[in-house]
């Protein structure tokens, strides 16, 4: 059975996440997150992409995102991909592939999901065991949401922005949803809709003007049920 080609939907969110091969690391010191972020940034310039929240993992990233386009993601990863794994082979004296195959994406629906993959993004290294606040991991947009600093790779979403009429309200809303973190149904639906491409969250009405580039969920399991002659009037 062929591969379904990526789901996307204009204007709503995507999570991306990118893996080492077979659980491998991509990043092994400070000069690795460095260079992925200045190549991030760079990539980010000229792209039609919005970054909303991010987490460099020692083994894997995860990128929260709005594109303009459909074609923009697939042509943002490939030269971000291609130049950090050049760079990181010739640095560390190795050669071969870095990724886990292509990367995978979602699109979720913002109104639901938007502030949850967020907070679900920021708190990979407290869920690992690397920190016990996210703040506290230098390598993700954690501190920036926390107003502990700006990241100029940072495109706050307008649902960030709804959190407070200033600064101070939105950094305290947005550390309190990060305080109370996600529940059992949150994670397992975001994990899901992660690893295998459907769309986080139910369609809106709205979708119908823009219409997804295919299914936003799995097919049933099982057989169709048989369809039976429905009965004549007498």
């Amino acid at each position: 059975m062929s591969r379904l080609p990526r789901l996307f939907v204009p204007g709503l969110p995507l999570l991306i996440t990118q893996r080492g091969n077979n659980g491998s690391s991509i990043f092994h010191d400070e000069a690795d997150y460095r260079q992925y972020l200045q190549w991030l940034r760079d990539a980010l310039r000229e792209s039609s992409i919005a970054l909303h929240a991010y987490v460099l993992m020692p083994d894997h990233v995860h990128l929260l995102v709005t594109a303009g386009d459909e074609k923009s993601p697939g042509r943002f990863m490939q030269r971000l991909g291609r130049q950090y794994v050049r760079w990181f082979n010739d640095r560390h004296h190795r050669s071969g592939t870095l990724w886990e195959g292509r990367y995978r994406s979602t699109v979720l629906e913002p109104t639901a999901w938007l502030l949850p993959a967020s907070g679900y993004v920021e708190l990979n290294p407290v869920r690992r065991g690397l920190v016990a606040d996210a703040e506290h991991y230098p390598w993700s947009s954690c501190r920036h949401h926390f107003g502990l600093g700006h990241d100029p790779l940072v495109t706050d979403h307008a649902l960030y922005w709804a959190l407070g009429n200033t600064p101070f309200e939105r950094q305290a809303a947005y550390r309190r949803i990060i305080e109370a973190g996600h529940t059992t149904t949150q994670l397992a639906g975001i994990r899901y809709a992660a690893h295998y491409g459907w769309m986080l969250g139910e369609p809106s009405p709205g979708m119908q003007d823009f219409p997804p580039t295919r299914r936003t969920s799995p097919l049933p399991k099982g057989r169709p049920r048989k369809q039976t002659k429905p009965h004549q009037d007498q």
